[in-house]
């Protein structure tokens, strides 16, 4: 006789929003302007669309707001968090989450989610390249992806993982690299965590290291996020955008510097004085393979080294630093644990 108390098949709650994958073409190739459909399925709909996954997962969908990946904001982000957390810690049944994304801020959000959230969840994101009912759509096939790995990888990959085409992506390292490729998404440093091959089963190569971590974060008591702007960098740039980061309230500026990783000449002096009012600044590289290490100039500036982060990712970590209220002099330590 059956235990009652035994799952037989994992139970993976699949949040919906928005973007290229709920979204609907005007026609079989339309992988490019499909935003002007103007249709964007439920994920309630757009599963019963889909059809058998060949998976031997139980799918829990919980709603939240659709939206195009390109108006995505960090309230959008705290929400998130918010859903997951909840919805954990009254469910605690549920073995792992899916969320479906737009895959413009893709990275962002699984970066955001990943700091955000206790590594003990499993969470996985996943996108589209082209709507489901266009030619050559990778919807089903990344949906499939993601749900065996949110069913079956806990414990494997603590956080929050990307999977695409698929690959699976720690959340710090995924990049997007191209627009509309369906091999869009990589690691550029470091390299895929897994690969999901044609009879769904999830090949581990590494795990994803537990690395920068809030100790003081509590995503359910944060009510607003501060402002953090990025300034890139670029030759002849001055401080214009700097000064304008300031005036506009930003707490935090992430300088994506030139691929040395340092600003502009004419940068430098406005963002000196972004840090004697209060600003923190972090300096990181508009490169794909940037990577900005403790200098001179920069602890006499008093400006923070993001390490390995890109300049969108500095900024996430910048904002839910300030918001958990870490101090400035312990911000290096977030960007580099190794140092600490």
């Amino acid at each position: 006789m059956m235990n009652p108390d035994v799952k037989s098949r994992a139970r993976v709650a699949v949040i919906g929003t928005g973007g290229t994958f709920a979204m609907h073409g005007r026609g079989p190739f339309d992988w490019v302007e499909y935003g002007e459909s103007g249709i964007v399925r439920p994920i309630t709909e757009l599963i019963d669309m889909l059809g058998s996954l060949a998976v031997d997962v139980e799918i829990l969908p919980v709603p939240f707001r659709a939206l195009r990946s390109t108006g995505i904001t960090p309230e959008d982000w705290l929400g998130l968090a918010q859903l997951i957390a909840r919805t954990a810690n009254e469910d605690p049944s549920i073995d792992g989450f899916v969320v479906t994304h737009g895959t413009a801020t893709l990275e962002e959000t699984a970066w955001f989610l990943d700091l955000a959230l206790p590594p003990t969840l499993n969470v996985v994101l996943t996108g589209a390249q082209r709507p489901a009912n266009t030619s050559g759509s990778d919807v089903q096939a990344n949906l499939r992806a993601a749900l065996v790995v949110a069913a079956g990888s806990h414990g494997i990959a603590p956080g929050v993982t990307v999977v695409m085409n698929n690959t699976v992506f720690a959340a710090r390292d995924v990049i997007k690299s191209s627009s509309f490729d369906l091999a869009a998404f990589e690691s550029p440093v470091y390299g895929p965590l897994a690969l999901v091959d044609a009879n769904a089963q999830v090949h581990w190569r590494r795990r994803p290291s537990d690395y920068g971590r809030i100790p003081s974060l509590d995503i359910l008591a944060i009510d607003t996020l501060p402002r953090v702007d990025v300034v890139m960098s670029y030759a002849g740039a001055d401080g214009t955008l700097v000064e304008a980061c300031v005036e506009a309230g930003a707490r935090g500026i992430v300088s994506a510097g030139l691929v040395p990783g340092r600003p502009a000449n004419g940068e430098a002096q406005a963002l000196r004085e972004a840090v004697q009012k209060g600003v923190v600044v972090v300096q990181a590289s508009r490169g794909a393979k940037g990577f900005v290490a403790p200098q001179a100039f920069l602890e006499r500036d008093g400006i923070v080294a993001a390490g390995d982060l890109a300049p969108q990712k500095a900024r996430v970590l910048l904002m839910l630093a300030l918001a958990a209220g870490v101090a400035p002099e312990e911000l290096q330590a977030l960007y580099m644990p190794e140092l600490s």
